[in-house]
């Protein structure tokens, strides 16, 4: 009662005079609020994922668990600065259960027929006895950065199936369509026991080789009607491919899917065969009907076989694991650059220099070379 009229002021203005404590009522002040919130965001900052968790998710992806493979996933893709370490102290732990499995990168022109061809193909597989995990690389926007991520809508009978996994992907922005971190997702699906990996990507053109480098096998896409011989050459995709397969060879179609094949096995008579020792070839298939879905299976197990026996396989996969440690340099010395705001403050005066006529481009990059070494 004595603090109540100590601090009567503090009571509310409807409270009756000489009111009790069953009115009373505690009035904190701004100085005491900052400092029960500095409090409470001091108990918030923590570690992104301490040890214990990490090994959580490092013996729930290698026992298989789909949840947690899909969680393993989402820290790899995460852009979050506090998310890197932990992510690669588990893509880390899990290189060691990594590489057994076929990776097949799948593109073709918009309405090849990419999802269903994937969802025949990969529902054939696992009635085979195998694991099949599918990486579908969404287009972003270039406006709103976001992805509609629809292709395990378009796969249902696949995404039903027990020794499936479906991850779809935004491509980000990233040159070829291809997700920054398909390639940690690949070595996640592996440990998972994943033992074939498709990878279906955003579409055809110029950019969209990226893909090449992260796979074994280059499957292209095609279907009738899509431009005469010098025209498939001009599309220089053609000269990555070890198999270019038509699709829709069904009904009326098929004539006209057979014609194509057979220009297509002429223009790739005079590329240069993408894998050493391998004869890129052209094949028809109905992804709608599952027609000569084996067989182009049994091309890509010649495939494999081949390349192992003659060292090409195990030289590519070291090759692409270089392209790799390439590839994230250059986006961490890129992110080094465009995070001190020194630097880019020169790179926007240099730009300004450069659009009026005073400044050479190749002498603004020699310039902010220079003043970046004195930064780090």
């Amino acid at each position: 009662m004595t603090d109540i009229k100590k601090n009567k002021s503090r009571l509310p203005e409807w409270a009756p005079q000489d009111a009790g404590s069953e009115f009373a009522s505690r009035v904190i002040s701004g100085g005491e609020v900052k400092s029960r919130r500095s409090q409470v965001v001091k108990k918030q900052i923590r570690p992104a994922l301490d040890s214990a968790e990490i090994d959580k998710l490092y013996q729930g992806v290698i026992s298989g668990n789909i949840t947690v493979l899909s969680k393993a996933i989402t820290l790899i893709e995460s852009n979050s600065h506090k998310h890197f370490e932990p992510a690669q102290a588990i893509v880390q732990r899990l290189l060691p259960h990594c590489g057994n499995s076929v990776r097949i990168g799948i593109t073709g022109v918009p309405g090849a027929g990419k999802s269903t061809f994937i969802e025949t193909f990969g529902t054939w597989l696992i009635e085979q006895g195998h694991k099949v995990a599918v990486l579908a690389i969404d287009p972003s926007s270039s406006i709103s950065k976001g992805s509609i991520l629809g292709d395990k809508t378009r796969m249902e009978k696949l995404s039903r199936l027990k020794s499936s996994f479906i991850r779809p992907s935004p491509a980000s922005g990233v040159l070829g369509g291809v997700a920054r971190k398909t390639r940690e997702t690949i070595i996640a699906c592996e440990a998972a026991g994943f033992d074939v990996i498709l990878i279906e990507t955003v579409g055809v053109g110029q950019s969209e080789i990226t893909v090449r480098s992260i796979v074994d096998f280059f499957l292209l896409m095609q279907i009738t009607g899509a431009g005469d011989e010098l025209q498939s050459i001009k599309k220089g995709i053609m000269e990555l491919a070890d198999l270019v397969v038509v699709n829709k060879a069904d009904g009326a179609n098929i004539l006209r899917a057979e014609t194509t094949r057979n220009e297509l096995t002429q223009v790739l008579h005079y590329l240069q065969p993408a894998t050493t020792g391998w004869q890129t070839t052209a094949i028809t298939c109905s992804a709608l009907n599952g027609v000569n879905i084996p067989g182009i299976w049994q091309l890509i197990t010649e495939f494999m076989q081949l390349t192992k026996a003659g060292g090409v396989f195990e030289q590519r996969r070291n090759t692409q694991n270089l392209e790799w440690l390439n590839s994230m340099l250059t986006e961490a010395l890129s992110q080094l650059f465009f995070n001190n705001k020194d630097l880019v403050e020169s790179y926007n005066n240099s730009k300004q220099q450069i659009l009026d006529g005073k400044l050479a481009p190749a002498l603004a990059a020699a310039n902010l070379i220079e003043l970046f070494k004195t930064k780090f």
